[in-house]
């Protein structure tokens, strides 16, 4: 089981914590690393913009191996509002989530307080380490 906790100041280190994280263990990457990365930077920017944590606050990503990998993108709130997949494919806004939709296995959302967390699963063979 692998679970990594990075409180990411900005979209490139949750790029770099993904590809720290999946890839650069010493061994092969997920298969799904270019979907991990595109949901997880959808999540953050999401968390930044239309929370608590774009005013100052925190993005927590945290990446956890137990048979598929799961990430979870936890921000400070807005205000009891959480994130939905919207039904209008063509709409200004809501993009994001429906990124989420359509790369990731399965999805949810979890309030924990005031703060809202977006998981993410997806399914493959775990990144290996070397020499093992």
């Amino acid at each position: 089981m692998c679970d990594r906790v990075a409180d990411a100041a900005g979209g490139g280190a949750v790029r770099r914590a993904c590809a720290g994280v999946h890839a650069g263990r010493g061994g092969e990457g997920h298969p799904a690393l270019d979907d991990v990365q595109t949901c997880v930077n959808e999540a953050f920017v999401n968390g930044v913009e239309h929370t608590a944590s774009g005013r100052g606050g925190t993005v927590t990503v945290r990446f956890v191996a137990a048979g598929d990998l799961v990430a979870e993108v936890t921000d400070d709130g807005a205000g009891g509002q959480r994130p939905v997949l919207r039904d209008d494919p063509f709409g200004e806004d809501g993009r994001g989530m429906r990124i989420i939709d359509a790369l990731a296995d399965a999805w949810g959302v979890r309030a924990d307080g005031e703060r809202t967390t977006v998981w993410m699963r997806f399914a493959g063979p775990l990144p290996v380490r070397g020499g093992a």
